[in-house]
């Protein structure tokens, strides 16, 4: 009998290997408009939240209106590489076994809906996924807003339901909205850092996330 119903997936880091990408577009933002530039540990610190808020994160005591414009160089350089961005290995099957033996599939993600909508179709992932909640369509991470979302549209009550991220923002997150987190920790966040969080597990392959949900969820 499973012990879960509902599994919630995080996007960069989790399934998509992109927190390089991420970072780099980071990087070069902050390069073209003369600002610190961030290390690549504090830039991937912010993988999983808001975009505006990720900004806000990096470079605090800009004027309100500078951070839209931190935000879209952001965009111009994730736009450069995105077509370049793989999933990790394995996700597609073992999404599809999960959906065959009856769960219930979605996303919660730092990302836009434009953005998520664009990864879906060219990972051709959509169809395996229920629903998806995005950090412009409410409260970002690590407000509890999306998994609340999620447990209403499912009609799940939140012990049935697990949340599966890279970062301590996905498992602080899962703490908030009463839902069991799961970590995974090759993505954006160290394990050392993820051993601070609530969480179920801790994960350290993406082969070891499949294994895991086929005999734990």
């Amino acid at each position: 009998m499973s012990r879960y119903h509902l599994l919630v997936f995080d996007w960069d880091g989790t399934l998509s290997d992109s927190a390089a990408l991420i970072v780099r577009s980071i990087q070069r933002s902050a390069e073209d408009l003369s600002l610190p530039v961030p290390t690549d540990a504090q830039a991937s610190y912010i993988i999983g939240l808001g975009l505006i808020d990720a900004m806000k994160h990096l470079f605090p005591g800009l004027a309100e209106e500078f951070y839209p414009k931190v935000a879209d160089r952001y965009r111009v350089h994730w736009m450069v590489g995105y077509r370049d961005v793989v999933l990790f290995p394995g996700v597609e099957t073992g999404l599809r076994r999960l959906k065959e033996r009856g769960y219930q599939l979605a996303v919660a993600t730092g990302k836009s809906r434009k953005g998520l909508d664009t990864a879906l179709e060219q990972t051709g992932l959509a169809s395996l996924f229920d629903r998806s909640r995005c950090a412009d369509e409410g409260m970002p991470k690590p407000h509890p807003d999306m998994l609340f979302y999620l447990l209403d549209a499912f009609g799940t009550d939140a012990a049935d339901a697990l949340m599966i991220g890279d970062t301590t923002h996905d498992l602080d997150m899962a703490s908030a909205a009463g839902v069991d987190g799961l970590a995974v920790c090759y993505g954006a966040h160290p394990a050392e850092q993820l051993s601070t969080a609530q969480k179920v597990h801790c994960i350290d392959t993406p082969a070891g996330l499949w294994t895991w949900l086929n005999e734990n969820a």
